[in-house]
């Protein structure tokens, strides 16, 4: 049989943000409609201090994608000068269930994840949305700013990191941008009159208060994908409209844990951002509503994301096919 390989300098030769986004969408849609299976997470750690992976697993039958997503992290990497994340996506036939793609998704992952958020804003940030401050200043915090800065007029960046040289760093690296970009010494000063808030750290515990947050403001939080991991204040989530890729995953390891475990709301309070995709909800419904959109990551993104990487490899005569 033939397998299909897209390697990762491939993958960056071809993948954008646009084919992510439109990827993203059907994902979502896709969930939101019944249309895909989501399986539980596997979330494991991996024998060396820190270091962890999970497997995350989803059907789309009706478009044929049948697939897995591995991720992992392993701190003492950067020591070896190789990435300390890593990320494999692999799709199966659906006819035969054997291997029928391995891709390399470590940019893939970026794309994507930034994709969803730039889903979110899309369709709830406000139109007149310029200032963007981000919380977070890593390796993804520059997928989401430029995701982000597409899809609104953008004027004005704050950047907050732990480390001011990471911050620092990040804002030389979207020089390009035409909005200006800045570093903050305070996690406030990323939020206050910022009309789009973007979260992406690892943090086990809240950096965005309420109080902070104004009316009218959207809010992605990116960052929480298994239990503990937290990035806004409860109270936030609890006075605003909640949206997320998979409610009930949310509530289970996303940010919308610690909200529910809380009391302050339920499965049942949050809305599927794929339902306002599909038009069955509005979205924002005036410009003082707090929008929280909660991105804990699913399979159905990851596959979609890989199925159009590799139609455009193949188009493009750049995949590579092995007897396997």
């Amino acid at each position: 049989m033939q397998l299909t390989v897209i390697t990762e300098d491939v993958v960056r030769s071809i993948a954008t943000l646009d084919l992510a986004f439109e990827a993203v969408v059907a994902a979502l849609q896709a969930v939101a409609a019944d249309e895909a299976r989501i399986l539980p997470v596997v979330l494991a750690e991996a024998g060396q201090p820190g270091a962890a992976f999970g497997v995350k697993t989803a059907t789309h039958l009706s478009v044929g994608l049948i697939g897995l997503k591995v991720g992992s992290y392993f701190p003492d990497n950067r020591a070896r000068g190789v990435p300390s994340h890593g990320s494999t996506t692999m799709l199966l036939d659906a006819e035969t269930g054997l291997p029928s793609a391995l891709i390399s998704a470590g940019y893939l992952n970026g794309l994507r994840t930034a994709a969803a958020n730039a889903v979110a804003v899309d369709r709830l940030a406000r139109e007149d949305s310029s200032v963007l401050g981000v919380l977070g200043a890593g390796h993804q915090a520059e997928f989401e700013v430029r995701a982000v800065a597409a899809r609104r007029g953008i004027e004005t960046v704050k950047v907050w990191s732990r480390s001011s040289s990471t911050a620092e760093d990040l804002c030389g690296r979207l020089e390009d941008l035409s909005a200006r970009v800045i570093a903050v010494p305070e996690r406030r000063e990323a939020v206050v009159g910022s009309d789009i808030v973007t979260t992406v750290t690892p943090s086990r515990e809240a950096l965005v208060e309420a109080e902070w947050v104004a009316p009218g403001t959207h809010v992605s939080a990116m960052g929480a994908d298994m239990s503990g991991k937290q990035e806004l204040d409860p109270k936030l989530v609890g006075g605003a409209s909640c949206f997320a890729d998979f409610p009930e995953q949310s509530t289970r390891l996303g940010e919308f844990q610690h909200a529910a475990k809380a009391g302050l709301i339920t499965t049942a309070d949050i809305v599927a951002i794929g339902e306002v995709l599909l038009d069955r909800h509005p979205g924002r419904r005036s410009p003082e509503e707090i929008t929280v959109f909660d991105s804990s990551g699913i399979a159905t993104q990851d596959l979609h994301v890989a199925a159009a990487v590799v139609r455009e490899a193949m188009d493009r005569d750049v995949a590579l096919n092995i007897d396997f």
